[in-house]
């Protein structure tokens, strides 16, 4: 990740698979078919407690859907900021092995995603 100092917001944006693919994850597996957004619940609920320990916390979570400038085919279902204390802390909570473990959540939920760290810019009042 870029040398970022301080705080960092990472953007993500989601688009949800219609029904979860849990077939590299099986274990994970409800008992019956679930939707990709579901199965996303089931990834933030793990996630939550080892986010909020590192020092991070999800900010805006916000419902997506076409774009209002861009491709007419493009479509985010989730637009997400997440804030971490630090990149080092990101990265920490990122390679904690107890949050891998529900991390097949995520993997069946998605179709495509992007996450892109931000930093804010400081402006004169």
């Amino acid at each position: 990740m870029r040398k970022i100092q301080g705080n960092v917001i990472m953007l993500n944006l989601l688009r949800f698979r219609e029904i979860a693919d849990y077939s590299a994850n099986p274990e994970l597996a409800p008992g019956k078919p679930i939707s990709g957004s579901e199965a996303f619940n089931c990834y933030i609920q793990h996630t939550l407690p080892f986010l909020r320990e590192s020092g991070g916390d999800i900010l805006f979570p916000g419902t997506g859907g076409p774009l209002l400038i861009g491709p007419e085919n493009e479509r985010w279902d989730l637009a997400m900021m997440v804030k971490q204390s630090s990149a080092e802390s990101f990265l920490d909570f990122a390679n904690n092995s107890e949050y891998l473990a529900g991390i097949g959540h995520r993997t069946a939920a998605i179709e495509d995603s992007r996450l892109l760290p931000l930093t804010q810019i400081e402006t004169a009042s």
